[in-house]
């Protein structure tokens, strides 16, 4: 596109629910813009997005997938994400690339889980939200009924910005029309509660459209349309069928017409401040000319390519061979080759301007999350960090073949540098290496991959569960290490004081002691003693957290005063307190979402009950009943099996991380009396 500026740009989110149609959708408005000859299929495995073998063996999206198009002068960046709930650290992640989400929701199944933590997660970053109700070709539709509820789940600002009409064939838009056929609804008094909703953003608009009670312009309500976006006062609903094209001509004018451009959408939330320290509040701007700013929200591991990383651009220009800075480095890359992407295909382009997304290969110090810049004046400014699910389901894994294990790290560690909700556990007690992820799929698209591109076949097992431990009183110790061996000798000794913090709030570490009591030079090695000791474990061998620890006083020695001592001294202090301050295990605590037969909530719910569980809510989704509810996760080993026997194999769940809470004792009882305390042959 010729003489392409950052006011002719937008970016764009599909997220939603599995099965709503994202995919098929982007294929619609890929092919409708003109950017590909024709729309491809999810069943036959030929669209753009997910061009993944694995995708298309699954039928389903796995990751993110980038692309654009061009429509009415605009060009239009989007981000195809998987539905899933097992996935959902993609679709996160695809958050801080973009102004605008389009939650697309199935027409036959309505609100689902992710529907409704999409629209949270998108509000929670200040994007602007569009719902776009998909599928409307369907039978058995009450499309009145779902408009209903989502007025009811997100609020009245959820206006209505189309209509289906002519039996669901097209739709007609009612912002600019105030008459027409619908198939539901008025179409008059759509437009109006649409024109009421806006012109309440601006007091001179309003108190004009009062007193002549004609509407404002198109151009008098652009400007309010935006604001009404930005704050959330409005939720635009729009119709369309990605398979029959009703309604998505309307949706791309609905883009490059109203979602808003770089410097119309919220600023994205950016930081300034080296790590530990204070930090300030700072807005990029979308300009050309500025120094350049961009932030990587994702990184590929490409057995062609290498690393990719694929970052948007929210300051500045990126252009082919610039140099640029990774974070606080202080050596620059030189951009050898610069990349738009669509789907699996690399597209090279000269530049990149505010609001684009594109990608750079084959540098190393690329990581999730990083800012780009080409000005030391940008080091030290940071993204604000998303808030991804965390990791609860796990699986233990170790190599078919002995010799593979330095393989099984290095593949393990590409993995986790693609999935931010992705981790892997090592751990010494047992010697176990676990993969976390957000459930079953999550972990079968894992080991599926690591068996097809890699080549690596594993065992699994279930893993140890990730407890963890933490203190309910204060408490106080002095710990002396002396030792003597003939030679020059180890003297430190360390007073330090553990009480508890606020579950969640992690690990203090407070240094007041005074006088040079403890030497500066060997704080250090106290501090590290102390982390070793809260990683490992106290009572049942699992980290030890939400805790401040104090050292307040200690004593060295001239000449056996070394850090060694004050590791050792720091360590054995801490697990001598720990021990006096009343400690528990805790236990996480997950929501569960059942889908399954109404026949089988009886047993369902049961079964729950007799887990140390309960049932906060049910309700339909689709033909099926949903069960909401909160079990220890101890409790869901072999749930898939359990629930396969109880539904007849028609049954699903999803799991998110809730809260960690304190086992029961007999539980803790039984955990303490495995753990067989191990320590370090000093």
């Amino acid at each position: 596109m010729a003489s392409l500026r950052p006011e002719n740009i937008r970016s764009i989110a599909l997220v939603g629910h599995g099965a709503a149609g994202k995919t098929t959708l982007a294929e619609a408005l890929l092919a409708a813009s003109g950017a590909i000859a024709g729309k491809g299929s999810v069943d036959k495995g030929s669209t753009v997005c997910d061009a993944d073998p694995l995708e298309k063996e699954f039928g389903h999206s796995l990751t993110s997938a980038l692309g654009s198009f061009d429509w009415q002068g605009v060009r239009i960046h989007f981000a195809d994400t998987p539905g899933y709930p097992d996935f959902a650290g993609q679709a996160v992640g695809a958050l801080a690339a973009v102004d605008t989400a389009l939650v697309v929701i199935n027409a036959q199944t309505g609100i689902e889980l992710s529907t409704e933590r999409m629209m949270k997660w998108a509000g929670e970053r200040g994007l602007c939200r569009m719902i776009v109700i998909n599928k409307i070709d369907c039978d058995n539709l009450d499309l009145p009924k779902l408009v209903g509820e989502l007025r009811e789940r997100f609020g009245k600002e959820c206006m209505l910005l189309d209509l289906p009409a002519h039996d669901r064939n097209d739709v007609v838009e009612v912002l600019g029309h105030d008459t027409g056929d619908a198939d539901f609804a008025s179409v008059a008094a759509a437009h109006r509660a649409l024109i009421d909703q806006i012109v309440e953003e601006d007091e001179e608009l309003l108190a004009q459209y009062l007193e002549d009670g004609t509407d404002p312009s198109p151009e008098a309500l652009h400007a309010p349309f935006e604001k009404a976006l930005r704050a959330g006062h409005l939720i635009p609903i729009l119709f369309v069928s990605a398979k029959t094209g009703a309604g998505v001509r309307e949706l791309l004018d609905v883009l490059a017409k109203l979602a808003p451009n770089p410097a119309e959408g919220n600023p994205p939330p950016f930081w300034r401040g080296e790590a530990g320290g204070p930090a300030e509040a700072f807005h990029a701007e979308p300009d050309p000319a500025k120094h350049v700013l961009a932030h990587v929200f994702k990184v590929v591991i490409d057995p062609y390519m290498g690393k990719i990383g694929v970052f948007r651009v929210h300051q500045g220009t990126v252009k082919k061979d610039q140099q640029l800075f990774v974070g606080d480095g202080k050596k620059p890359f030189k951009v050898a080759h610069l990349y738009r992407l669509q789907g699996a295909e690399t597209i090279e382009v000269n530049e990149l301007l505010p609001g684009e997304i594109g990608a750079v290969a084959k540098v190393e110090e690329i990581e999730f999350d990083s800012v780009l810049h080409d000005s030391h004046d940008e080091d030290h400014i940071h993204l604000k960090a998303l808030e991804f699910p965390l990791p609860m389901a796990g699986l233990a894994v170790e190599t078919k073949k002995k010799g593979d294990e330095q393989r099984l790290f290095d593949i393990l560690g590409k993995l986790a540098m693609e999935d931010p909700s992705f981790q892997v556990e090592r751990h010494p007690t047992t010697n176990e290496t676990v993969i976390r992820g957000l459930g079953d799929r999550h972990l079968k698209a894992k080991l599926a991959k690591m068996l097809q591109q890699y080549k690596l076949e594993l065992d699994t097992k279930p893993p140890r569960i990730p407890y963890r431990e933490t203190i309910t009183g204060s408490a106080e110790t002095t710990y002396r290490h002396k030792k003597q061996s003939g030679g020059a000798g180890q003297f430190g000794e360390v007073a330090l004081k553990i009480e508890p913090l606020a579950r969640g709030a992690g690990f203090e570490f407070v240094d007041i002691v005074k006088g040079g009591a403890i030497p500066g030079t060997f704080m250090p090695a106290v501090e590290k003693g102390v982390r070793q000791a809260l990683t490992d474990g106290v009572i049942a061998g699992f980290p030890v957290e939400d805790v401040r620890v104090t050292v307040f006083d200690g004593k060295t020695h001239s000449v056996d005063g070394k850090e060694i001592a004050f590791y050792t001294a720091g360590r054995k202090a801490t697990m001598e307190v720990v021990k006096n301050a009343r400690p528990i295990v805790l236990e996480p605590i997950v929501d569960i979402e059942i889908l399954a037969p109404e026949a089988a909530i009886g047993d369902l719910t049961g079964d729950l009950s007799g887990k140390r569980g309960h049932v906060t809510g049910t309700g339909q989704r689709g033909g099926m009943t949903a069960i909401s509810g909160q079990v220890p996760l101890a409790e869901l080993n072999d749930y898939q099996s359990r629930l396969k026997s109880l539904t007849g194999g028609q049954g699903s769940y999803s799991l998110a991380f809730s809260h960690y809470a304190q086992v029961p004792p007999n539980v803790q009882q039984q955990l303490t009396a495995q753990y067989q305390a191990h320590d370090e042959d000093e």
